[in-house]
């Protein structure tokens, strides 16, 4: 995702996110580890959004704080889980890996935020 491209709507990013580690995993080799390795990283990734639409939905600061949380959370294991996949080589999903972990971590830091400036209010 090129700079200008950002998304700025989190619900729609993190959607944006977990549709493009779905179409990343159908193109990943198959072999044991891999197998195991995408259904982690596709729980993950869609947890980062679901969780982040219960965040809007929270009950209380407290519900909200801890959804925010999970959403880091599942945003380090999608990217934990991306790092973990063997690719065989194949420069074109490496890029686009690269890419998925890149706003991974993004996630984290704007969840990071999030969360501090919470606890801060």
């Amino acid at each position: 995702m090129a700079q200008s491209n950002k998304i700025f709507d989190l619900a729609k990013r993190t959607y944006t996110f977990a549709r493009d580690v779905r179409k990343f995993a159908r193109r990943v080799p198959k072999d044991v580890c891999n197998i195991e390795d995408v259904k982690q990283l596709v729980k993950s990734s869609g947890s980062v959004g679901a969780n982040y639409i219960e965040a809007n939905e929270a009950l209380s600061r407290k519900d909200f704080f801890y959804r925010i949380k999970v959403c880091r959370k599942e945003s380090k294991e999608s990217a934990y889980w991306l790092r973990l996949l063997y690719l065989f080589d194949k420069k074109d999903l490496n890029e686009i890996r690269t890419q998925l972990i890149d706003e991974a971590e993004e996630m984290i830091k704007i969840f990071s935020s999030i969360a501090k400036s919470q606890k801060a209010s």
